[in-house]
């Protein structure tokens, strides 16, 4: 067999000289000669497809969108299909205005199954739930916060973080409310404390502007922490012992003061009348005297003996022996012995 040297070596040199095998310059003229069929249409395809996907849009039945163009706002889109300048131009930000959002504060919750339990905020990091009572005593207050975006305009741009926003406010009217409350009162009117923080929380919401509505707000289960829960059911025990010796100490002054005013109104009724009578009685004598002493000076003599004979009729019948001195007698001797002749018969 005969070799073409030359020939050979001419391939070697064509070789050695493009940096590159054969077989991939092959390739890459074939590459360079191929043109693609249709391809400004694809093209034109995936443009058009772009600007229809973002420049219409679906707004749901429960929200709203609020419509910016370059950055300002311009509109909001009530629910059903809308339409918009494409992306660049305008842009959409989808609220849910009947959606209601919740915050817990001092727990949080955890669902297991169709159950809803809930972890105490000690357990976390956040001490939010520990508050200052107006007694000076330290209480463990969970609240929950439900609330509605009312005014997405304003809670898009007016306020920079409405979440941040309410939690601090949340948590700055519930501690002004607790702080003007007892232990007590704390405890046992969890309602009344709810309402008065709902109404002074959505008072400073309004006025930040952050277009948030305040659907309710509930309080949880109130107590004490932990560490003085001991102390604190015994100040509690002293209390109602206190309460009960009170309550003891009212029932017996109830039952003790109106028997007294009942026994005063008594004596002094009697004491007027025995007043009255003494003094009827001393006008009747008197009216009687006065009488008798004009019969009297009418005939003293005869008015003398009347009354003399009227005490000894009335007098005599009540003596049991009677002796009739002579008037001339002057010695009682003899008389002497008259009862004990009597008593020896």
């Amino acid at each position: 067999m005969s070799w073409d040297w030359e020939k050979l070596k001419q391939q070697q040199s064509n070789s050695s000289g493009s940096g590159s095998p054969p077989q991939i310059d092959d390739f890459l003229n074939k590459i360079k000669s191929f043109k693609f069929a249709g391809g400004p249409i694809i093209i034109l395809i995936f443009i058009l497809l772009f600007l229809g996907s973002s420049m219409f849009f679906k707004v749901g039945i429960d929200e709203v969108a609020v419509v910016q163009r370059f950055g300002k706002y311009v509109r909001t889109s009530q629910p059903g299909l809308r339409f918009k300048f494409p992306a660049g131009i305008e842009k959409k930000t989808l609220i849910k205005v009947k959606r209601v959002y919740k915050e817990e504060f001092g727990f949080r919750g955890a669902r297991s199954g169709d159950s809803r339990q809930f972890t105490s905020s000690a357990e976390s990091s956040s001490n939010v739930s520990l508050m200052l009572t107006g007694d000076l005593n330290v209480a463990v207050v969970p609240w929950i916060v439900q609330y509605r975006i009312n005014d997405p305009v304003k809670y898009l741009f007016e306020v920079h973080n409405p979440q941040k926003l309410l939690s601090q406010m949340s948590e700055s009217a519930m501690r002004m409310v607790v702080g003007d409350r007892s232990i007590d009162e704390v405890i046992s009117k969890r309602k009344e404390i709810a309402d008065e923080s709902q109404g002074l929380l959505q008072k400073e919401l309004n006025e930040a502007n952050s277009g948030i509505k305040i659907v309710t707000l509930e309080m949880k289960r109130t107590n004490v922490p932990g560490p003085v829960q001991p102390s604190f059911n015994e100040v509690n025990q002293a209390v109602q012992e206190k309460e009960k010796l009170i309550y003891e100490a009212k029932e017996d002054y109830n039952k003790a003061i109106p028997a007294a005013r009942g026994t005063a109104e008594r004596t002094i009724k009697y004491a007027e009348g025995y007043a009255i009578d003494r003094v009827n009685r001393s006008e009747g004598d008197v009216s009687r005297f006065l009488a008798i002493y004009k019969e009297y000076a009418k005939a003293r003599d005869i008015t003398k003996r009347r009354l003399y004979l009227e005490m000894l009729e009335e007098l005599y019948p009540k003596l049991d022996q009677k002796y009739i001195i002579d008037s001339d007698q002057k010695s009682i001797l003899p008389l002497l012995n008259l009862g004990k002749e009597i008593g020896g018969k």
